[in-house]
């Protein structure tokens, strides 16, 4: 298709009615012009097609397919492997169903554990959700499937997500809730996003054209077409001026009247309606062009990879001995979740499953089984608390298989609190107390609060791990799979702790992101505060050593890059994964920063006692901050420290390298710039430094008559004093400050 030619041809009403939806998934035909009708559908841990055309509402029943596991799961691999399987099996899905895009990946940032939807969001790290974002839409692209990015930007929140404000400064914006995007359209050239309900400072993401536009055309330099969230279009019309493309859901009430009458008022410029026009001819010329009809979709190699894919996302977050489990060992499986188990969270990413598979019947029900509690409420039955305290005083290990319940976690809906509900929490604590041996598996989309963590032996988190779960955690607990995940989130000791506390979700429709960069563990490390479970913290039925930490050089510029080697090797008797994970910290800087960022990781697996180099290479990212007087990614000149390890409280070597930024600030002296800001620039220090040093030294002669400390408190008020005073403290006349003024300016 020649997709400016057929553009040329198109009418004002054919190009204004283009630009929404046909109905629920589809987008329109344009029968005149050889245009085709092409399907969406949502995602992105399985196919969810509604049967037939599908109902304006898309409520319809979908069609039975596999369910992988969430993104919550699919970040703690902190594996792009892993991403890769799972976009080529989507992408084979979709192929065999004819469906051109798949919704998703959902890269929204986990602001606070409540937020419903948690569940599909990879991480609280910007990195690390984006470069595993980036894997899975570059494997799934790869097969001919679009994907489509979400919800850009800033929509942290279920409560009131579809009117409300999320308000933030500059710096954090760019920092945390851009970064992820941002990878997904430079690394993954993903073919659309989707933009948010919710406003933005004010302004809703639907005709945000500093998002639409300004950032992701002009500055990512992105050819993606922009799709609105369900029903989020506001101002139709000005949403095309900011850069938005199609509406959805669309329908045949959905003309473009509005379109058109802007255009003909002078309102809407008919360039801006062509450009989103053409992106989406582009976008349906693409499918057609990519389509591979022949494609068949193997449900059952697909529910093998389902399976395995679990394994590997799942982390083992303690074990003081009691797995693996050893065959001649007598068990116990207890709790629901064991014989149902909950594996995937509720809302439009909902797979209509055949046949989830539980624990229990992974191990063909061998194990003897106690029940211990109804998902259905919260209140302890004392029968089935009775049974399975009975049960587990007579194995050697009870495995109590527990978790949230499904109606904790939802689209369109925050959580409450971050407690499992009073049953389950009895039930571990009563078990606990007969067996010293219990293991928990835990079920869920998000952190819980842990109040029995120091009385059992083990917690294996599976997190929401598909259809396959209940195999993949036998798999685990028997040792036939290694544990090698790590947590993509901190769990902290309870929800007071968590920074976001005081303003989620916000009043009035309007939540102020108070805590600004400092999110996860960038908050916990920066004020040394105990947690239950740091950011990137996964054991393993194996230990794995770190040494030879190089670097190839010790001191660059910001326009360098900078390689970093480490090896890493098996020391125990069995084989695993591990993810290497590599943070920068500036060690000193007059901003605030986090106490280390992480930077790069990679999953490797390893045989006993093999050894393998790992290396990375950083740019000026890895050392940047946002800085908004110049509206880009700063470096600061200083020594920066590369730390290698486990988690962000694992570090196992450390190296320091100097970077010289090679960008000066924009900055203008006045009579109130203060001494200490002129000796933090560069410039500065060079004109007025020796002059300063001077003062301070007569300041020491004032020790007897001033008392003891006085050198250091006349030091720390002279880096306060503004330039104005020195003319009042006869350092300078007038004349001279005006020069100096004017010198220090030039």
């Amino acid at each position: 298709m020649n997709t400016q030619e057929v553009l040329n041809q198109m009418t004002l009403e054919e190009k204004a009615a283009f630009c929404s939806g046909r109905d629920f998934w589809h987008t329109k035909a344009l029968e005149r012009l050889s245009v085709p009708s092409v399907m969406m559908c949502d995602g992105p841990h399985g196919l969810r097609k509604q049967e037939g055309e599908g109902d304006h509402l898309g409520i319809n029943k979908s069609i039975e397919t596999v369910c992988y596991p969430t993104a919550a799961a699919l970040a703690s691999s902190f594996d792009r492997e892993v991403m890769r399987q799972l976009g080529e099996a989507l992408g084979r899905e979709c192929q065999a169903e004819d469906v051109a895009m798949l919704l998703g990946p959902g890269l929204n940032i986990k602001r606070s554990p409540l937020c419903g939807r948690n569940f599909e969001y990879f991480s609280e790290d910007p990195f690390l959700a984006g470069e595993i974002g980036a894997a899975y839409v570059q494997a799934l692209q790869g097969e001919g499937v679009a994907a489509c990015a979400k919800h850009f930007a800033c929509n942290n929140q279920e409560t009131l997500r579809m009117s409300g404000s999320s308000d933030l400064d500059e710096r954090t914006l760019r920092e945390i809730y851009l970064p992820a995007f941002e990878a997904v359209v430079r690394k993954g050239k993903v073919r659309s996003l989707m933009c948010a309900y919710n406003a933005v400072n004010g302004v809703f993401c639907a005709e945000n054209r500093e998002l639409l536009t300004e950032i992701l055309r002009d500055e990512w330099h992105s050819d993606a077409f922009v799709v609105t969230d369900w029903g989020a279009v506001k101002g139709r019309a000005k949403g095309v001026a900011a850069g938005l493309d199609l509406e959805m859901p669309g329908g045949p009430n959905a003309t473009g009247e509005e379109i058109v009458k802007a255009v003909r008022e002078g309102t809407l410029s008919e360039a801006d309606l062509d450009r989103a026009v053409l992106r989406l001819l582009r976008f349906v010329s693409d499918c057609a062009e990519q389509r591979k009809p022949e494609t068949k979709a193997d449900r059952e190699a697909y529910r093998k990879l389902a399976r395995k894919l679990a394994a590997e996302c799942a982390v083992l977050m303690k074990n003081d001995g009691a797995l693996p489990l050893q065959e001649q060992q007598s068990v116990v499986f207890i709790g629901e979740f064991a014989q149902s188990p909950r594996y995937q969270g509720a809302g439009s990413s909902h797979i209509n499953v055949p046949h989830p598979v539980g624990a229990l019947e992974a191990v063909q029900n061998t194990v003897p089984y106690a029940r211990g509690y109804d998902s259905r409420s919260e209140k302890t039955d004392p029968v089935l608390l009775r049974e399975a305290v009975e049960a587990a005083g007579k194995a050697d290990v009870p495995v109590i298989f527990a978790g949230l319940p499904e109606a904790f976690e939802t689209e369109g809906a925050d959580r409450d609190h971050m407690r499992l509900p009073d049953n389950q929490n009895e039930l571990i604590a009563a078990v606990a107390a007969v067996n010293p041996n219990t293991v928990v598996v835990l079920h869920g989309g998000s952190p819980v609060e842990l109040p029995w963590l120091s009385r059992v032996n083990a917690l294996l988190c599976v997190y929401l791990g598909g259809e396959q779960v209940g195999a993949a955690a036998v798999d685990l607990l028997y040792g036939k799979a290694n544990p090698g995940g790590h947590l993509a989130e901190t769990w902290p000791l309870r929800l007071q702790d968590n920074p976001s506390y005081l303003n989620f979700p916000g009043e009035e429709g309007v939540v102020t992101y108070a805590e600004g960069i400092f999110v996860g563990y960038r908050y916990y490390d920066k004020k040394e505060m105990p947690v239950n479970f740091c950011f990137g913290h996964g054991l393993s039925y194996t230990r794995f050593e770190y040494g030879g930490l190089t670097v190839d050089r010790e001191s660059l510029t910001d326009q360098d890059t900078l390689t970093v080697s480490v090896d890493v090797t098996n020391a125990g008797a069995r084989a695993g994964k591990t993810a290497v994970q590599l943070y920068v910290q500036d060690r000193e800087s007059t901003v605030r920063r986090p106490v280390r960022e992480l930077r790069a990781f990679e999953k490797i697996a390893l045989q006993p006692g093999e050894t393998r180099t790992v290396t990375f290479t950083l740019d000026k990212r890895a050392f940047a901050y946002w800085e908004p007087r110049c509206h880009d990614f700063f470096v600061e000149s200083g020594d920066f420290v590369i730390g290698v390890g486990e988690s962000s409280r694992d570090i196992r070597c450390e190296k320091t390298v100097r970077v010289e930024g090679t960008v000066f600030l924009p900055f203008t002296v006045t009579e109130t710039t203060t001494i200490g800001q002129l000796l933090r620039h560069p410039r500065g220090k060079e004109i007025i430094g020796g002059m300063m040093q001077s003062s301070v030294m007569s300041h020491a002669d004032q020790t007897e008559a001033m008392g003891e400390g006085s050198e250091r408190m006349m030091q720390s008020m002279t880096m306060g004093i503004p330039l104005g005073a020195l003319v009042s403290y006869g350092r300078l006349t007038s004349e001279q400050l005006k020069a100096l003024i004017e010198t220090l300016n030039a």
